[in-house]
């Protein structure tokens, strides 16, 4: 019998997260009279832990997909998607450009040794490309400087004059739009005043700037606009004051596990590596069939949410290896075989556990391990 132990990833959830987010930006516009921006799917780092595959499923309706590795991008044209397809952090060498013109994909150009690669292969290649050059506005991350911008984007607009890009458009990232709005304006505002006289599609928004209805109002709107929705489109939520479930979320992925033991122990015990936790009087508790090899977060502490067939309960002690300790003293019921959430439907949201954990949903859906079983769910 295999380990008790899966993650279940729900397309049907996927596919009503980017209804959802379509829906937000309808109503954050409307009142504007402005046109709905279009949806670039973020599945970068393999759809966030969910699988490349299942999020050309769960994203079709997406108006593009969005993501870093090459080899992951070539493989969404292998499976059907026909739709722009953006690399996130561009090419990185000559070869990778060939591969982005043959697949016909859209490359974003941050810095002028992108320029230089591209300028010496701009005159082979088979098709025109589609641009995003980005400007870092406060992130301090990839982009032109903004005094530099402006330039590097009339060097591609030579191009584009000449017929080897056919669309040219403008990107920033935002580094505090899920805690800090001041922030986020301040970089709108470098945005606009260095770009906003240069033609072409814009992209700005993130999860957290896409589900924050004010900036709408402080984009330019003569441009068409593209958000970047990436980890809302999974069911969790870029704010940490604001549940996902508040958000009209569902949760993508769902990490389940059995228990495999029951014990009684007496006050005063210690319990798992280095006695973390000592028990205050008897209690009764339970090995879980999931550990930190399996992606679960070492650092968790006591008092992580952990549900038990649909009730609520709490991990004791240090997180092992393979296992883990669920307190089962309210749960009489609980028993060998019963069902264990350890986040996601049916149980703490990923947000809740992360909080505890003190990290960020982000890095517990993608840090699921390749040896628990993946069950994908269709209905």
């Amino acid at each position: 019998m295999p380990r008790p132990i899966a993650v279940h990833v729900s397309i049907p959830a996927m596919q009503h997260n980017l209804a959802q987010i379509r829906t937000a930006l309808a109503h954050q516009t409307s009142p504007l009279g402005r046109t709905s921006p279009k949806i670039w799917a973020v599945i970068k780092a393999n759809a966030y832990g969910h699988g490349i595959e299942v999020a050309v499923q769960g994203f079709a309706q997406a108006d593009g997909l969005a993501l870093l590795d090459l080899n992951e991008a070539v493989r969404c044209r292998e499976l059907g998607w026909h739709k722009p397809l953006m690399l996130l952090e561009g090419f990185f060498s000559a070869a990778d450009l060939s591969l982005v013109d043959q697949y016909q994909m859209t490359t974003v150009v941050h810095c002028q040794e992108q320029l230089v690669v591209l300028e010496s292969m701009i005159d082979q290649l088979q098709h025109p490309l589609n641009v995003m050059a980005k400007i870092n506005t406060g992130m301090n991350r990839l982009g032109f400087a903004p005094e530099q911008f402006e330039a590097a984007f009339e060097r591609l607009k030579q191009w584009q004059a000449q017929g080897y890009i056919a669309h040219l458009g403008k990107m920033t990232h935002f580094a505090r739009a899920d805690d800090d709005p001041s922030i986020t304006y301040q970089q709108l505002q470098c945005f606009n005043q260095y770009t906003s006289h240069l033609a072409g599609m814009i992209s700005v928004c993130n999860s957290a700037g896409t589900l924050t209805a004010s900036l709408q109002q402080h984009l330019p709107s003569q441009f068409e606009q593209w958000v970047r929705p990436g980890i809302c489109l999974y069911g969790a939520s870029p704010f940490v004051a604001v549940a996902a479930t508040e958000l009209g979320l569902q949760p993508a992925q769902t990490l389940m596990a059995e228990i495999i033991s029951v014990r009684d122990l007496g006050a005063h015990q210690g319990v798992g590596y280095g006695h973390s936790f000592i028990s205050e009087q008897p209690m009764r508790l339970g090995v879980v069939a999931c550990g930190y090899a399996d992606g679960y977060p070492r650092h968790a502490p006591t008092g992580t949410p952990i549900w038990v067939e649909g009730k609520p309960s709490r991990l004791v002690g240090r997180v092992s290896m393979d296992m883990l300790m669920v307190d089962l003293t309210e749960l009489p019921d609980a028993v060998v075989g019963s069902k264990v959430v350890l986040w996601g439907q049916g149980g703490p949201s990923v947000d809740e556990v992360a909080l505890i954990a003190g990290t960020i949903g982000y890095e517990l859906v993608c840090a699921v391990a390749p040896r628990v079983p993946r069950i994908v769910l269709e209905k």
